[in-house]
């Protein structure tokens, strides 16, 4: 067992920690003021033993305008026996709905991010690049039962999605994998009008109805992720890594969330049409 540090305890990072504890590695983390037993970000000496002790590193904070926070304030983290970091799929930018894989080029319209990815990447990390994310408590599910699920009038848009344990066991994978970059996605990429008419199947609500982004009134980084369309090919991460992930598609994954909460669960499945899964 090993001795992790996570730069940043959010969403997914909370879920890896507790799957890691659970099977008797030693975890700590950093959050911007230390809550909830993490170590404060600012607090030089406290990270800086801490990265000293870690035999694993794993970095999920985003880059801001200046950089790489991680990077700049603590640059030996690069020099742990192993590295990771979670990136995002946004850095293949606009695809125009066409399968990409690590061999694309980054070209993202976040330029930090893009650049964050390719210094970790030139590192020696494992770098996971990831698409929409969703899991308990944050899923079209939730969106639906809160009055906050829109439909885009926009055809042809595709995104990819993956299910938080499924991130979880793609970087339990990468801990004897090789450095490099390794997408992590599902198996069945589409449009996220489907993902919200699936889940309000499954909670027997009628579907919003279709909006312009006009109407709709997002916000500009909701915008931007509309802006971009691609389907993500996860092949690399299955040959290298041995990775398969529990929820395939994004059927399997909202009916296991719904059943955490609902035991009616629907019986209605999506049509899987040929050619698109990968």
């Amino acid at each position: 067992m090993g001795n992790m540090l996570i730069f940043g305890m959010g969403y997914t990072a909370g879920h890896l920690a507790r799957h890691l504890r659970a099977h008797g590695w030693q975890v700590v983390g950093t959050s911007r003021n230390g809550r909830d037993g993490t170590i404060a970000f600012d607090d030089a000496v406290a990270v800086r033993m801490a990265v000293a002790a870690a035999s694993h590193i794993l970095v999920s904070i985003p880059p801001d305008d200046s950089g790489d926070p991680v990077l700049q304030a603590y640059p030996d983290a690069v020099h742990a026996p192993w590295v990771g970091y979670l990136s995002s799929t946004g850095v293949y930018g606009d695809a125009d709905g066409a399968w990409v894989d690590e061999s694309a080029a980054i070209v993202g319209r976040r330029s930090a991010r893009s650049a964050a990815d390719l210094a970790w990447l030139y590192s020696g990390a494992r770098v996971f690049r990831l698409p929409g994310i969703y899991g308990p408590g944050r899923s079209a599910l939730d969106r639906v039962v809160a009055g906050r699920a829109h439909r885009i009038d926009l055809a042809d848009q595709v995104f990819s999605r993956i299910h938080v344990d499924d991130i979880v066991s793609g970087v339990v994978a990468g801990l004897a994998g090789l450095p490099g970059a390794y997408n992590l996605g599902d198996d069945y990429p589409c449009s996220q009008n489907k993902v919200v008419e699936f889940a309000c199947r499954l909670l027997n609500q009628a579907p919003p109805a279709l909006m312009t982004m006009e109407e709709a009134g997002l916000s500009p980084m909701a915008r931007g992720f509309y802006a971009e369309n691609r389907r993500v090919a996860n092949g690399k991460a299955r040959r290298m890594l041995g990775w398969q992930p529990v929820y395939p598609d994004y059927a399997s994954g909202l009916r296991a969330l719904n059943a955490m909460t609902n035991p009616i669960i629907a019986s209605a499945a999506p049509e899987m049409a040929n050619g698109d899964q990968r």
